[in-house]
């Protein structure tokens, strides 16, 4: 049976590190899968590669026998898979957010190869939560999900036919992701503790209510401000600590605003 995505659980695992195994810490992120066919091979990639920590979020058909037939021996994945509501649920504790996607993408989050989103991904996932965000079989992600990442991870396919199956792009990013493990055993001195998404997200509500307030920002006539503004933060991998200066900094602006 699928366990359901509970906030309060959520934060007390994120604590629940496994330095000495990266993998242990990525967690693979399918949004609003259609076919359970997919969600079974995706399970059988992950396990594969040795990763083990799959999330559904509003999954049309699930727990479904056609996917833990195409599971094969990889059905305790999906035993234990977290199935959730929302995308920002799934991400609940996670360091890092990577989408994975076969193209570019206007205004997106800083964009890397499968490759070089795998190294730092494993980087992180030294000391903390990671997962990789991959859309729905139709329509791929949408621009709200990548918006909720911080690097956006694509495999060069064919230009003339770049349509990856949901579950062999699972299968590329979980092999990405084991070599950068085999290549990265000895693992960095001291790990950054980067700002968790709630609090990225928590920030972000912050800055725009404030520039609403001093009269920066007219959410009647939004433009990209926002998502440029999250280009930039997720570009400086922001970490716990500068997450509180940049609150407090907007914190003086909004007791200091001019009268009008």
């Amino acid at each position: 049976m699928s366990e359901s995505c509970d906030p309060l659980e959520s934060s007390i695992t994120i604590f629940q590190v496994n330095a000495a195994d990266p993998l242990k810490n990525i967690r693979v992120v399918l949004c609003a899968p259609v076919h359970p066919g997919n969600i079974g091979a995706a399970a059988r990639a992950m396990k594969t590669m040795g990763l083990a920590r799959l999330y559904l979020v509003a999954p049309r058909r699930f727990p479904d026998p056609e996917a833990e037939w195409r599971a094969s021996r990889a059905t305790d994945v999906l035993a234990h898979a977290t199935v959730c509501s929302a995308l920002d649920e799934a991400l609940q504790g996670v360091g890092l957010a990577i989408a994975c996607t076969a193209r570019s993408r206007e205004l997106a989050v800083p964009e890397m190869t499968a490759r070089e989103a795998a190294a730092e991904a494993v980087g992180v996932a030294r000391a903390q939560q990671v997962a990789c965000v991959f859309g729905n079989e139709t329509f791929g992600l949408t621009t709200a999900e990548v918006n909720c990442c911080q690097r956006l991870a694509t495999i060069p396919a064919n230009s003339r036919y770049s349509s990856l199956n949901l579950a062999a792009a699972v299968q590329v990013i979980a092999y990405e992701l084991r070599l950068a493990a085999r290549g990265d055993a000895a693992g960095p001195a001291k790990q950054r503790q980067l700002a968790s998404f709630e609090e990225l997200e928590g920030f972000y509500a912050h800055l725009e209510r404030a520039m609403i307030e001093v009269g920066f920002f007219d959410p009647r006539h939004p433009k990209k401000l926002m998502p440029r503004l999250r280009r930039l933060f997720a570009r400086a991998r922001v970490e716990r600590e500068e997450i509180n200066i940049l609150r407090g900094i907007v914190t003086s602006f909004q007791r200091h605003k001019p009268k009008r």
